[in-house]
């Protein structure tokens, strides 16, 4: 195997959602690998912070404050990605929100909400990018954040998991319709991973209660950490994973295998 197959040298990539958590480790490992990272999140100082600290650490990286419900935002966030790189290569689309909170009682705005960030918001990102690519010229690779949920139902999360569903059969029509201008789409689906996603932080179990519920139902019987989830977008995004596209990998401890 080539050293270099992994290898993402000069690559521009935009991680949404990347000021903390999941798309903060995700930048910061993409930046490791040499890729440009724009660094794009409501939060503008918290952005701003990790992309000083991947400079910091001698990474590449700028910070575009970026809102994914607003269409307007998506597109100034490709503006200014190609004003400053001058081309695009990878879109990581990891924004995203919850609430738990039963169906029953689950407000309109707190569904138009979760659907506007989690999948409008993926799709807004992921065709303005693919549209760069194909006036490229030069193929690319379009990412997003799946979830366990895109495969089971899980209780109190219908808005969440009707979402990541929607984000599986999203990468499956895009891979299939931009194959041509050689645009692979692929997802990841963490399982529980130690992340505490906005909306979600007052839900979050006791320690004791937490281990015995993943006991039950993770084989490895641990959360993941947040920088396990690197060299899984590092793959898709890399010569590693030339002929792969339309799929969506899980990584979530065998959750999804029992």
């Amino acid at each position: 195997m080539k050293p270099s197959l992994f290898d993402l040298t000069n690559k521009v990539a935009i991680i949404t959602g990347s000021a903390r958590g999941i798309g903060k480790a995700i930048a910061q490992g993409l930046a490791s690998v040499g890729a440009k990272v724009v660094i794009a999140d409501m939060k503008a100082a918290a952005s701003e912070k990790t992309a000083q600290m991947i400079q910091a650490s001698g990474g590449e990286a700028i910070a575009i404050p970026t809102d994914v419900r607003n269409r307007r935002d998506c597109e100034h966030l490709i503006e200014q990605t190609i004003a400053h790189h001058h081309r695009l290569d990878i879109m990581v689309c990891n924004a995203g929100v919850d609430i738990i909170k039963s169906a029953t009682f689950l407000e309109e705005s707190e569904w138009d909400n979760i659907i506007n960030v989690n999948l409008k918001g993926y799709f807004h990102c992921a065709q303005l990018a693919a549209r760069q690519m194909i006036a490229q010229g030069t193929g690319g690779s379009i990412i997003m954040n799946s979830s366990i949920g895109g495969v089971v139902g899980i209780s109190g999360s219908a808005a969440y998991t009707a979402s990541k569903g929607g984000v599986n059969l999203l990468v499956r029509s895009l891979a299939s319709e931009w194959a041509d201008h050689q645009i692979r789409v692929n997802a990841f689906a963490p399982g529980y991973i130690d992340n505490i996603m906005e909306g979600t932080e007052e839900f979050r179990r006791s320690p004791a209660e937490d281990q015995q519920h993943l006991n039950a139902v993770i084989p490895m019987k641990r959360r993941g950490k947040p920088e396990e989830l690197i060299g899984p977008v590092v793959f898709l995004a890399s010569e590693a994973a030339a002929y792969v596209t339309g799929a969506v990998l899980m990584v979530d401890g065998g959750y999804s295998a029992i």
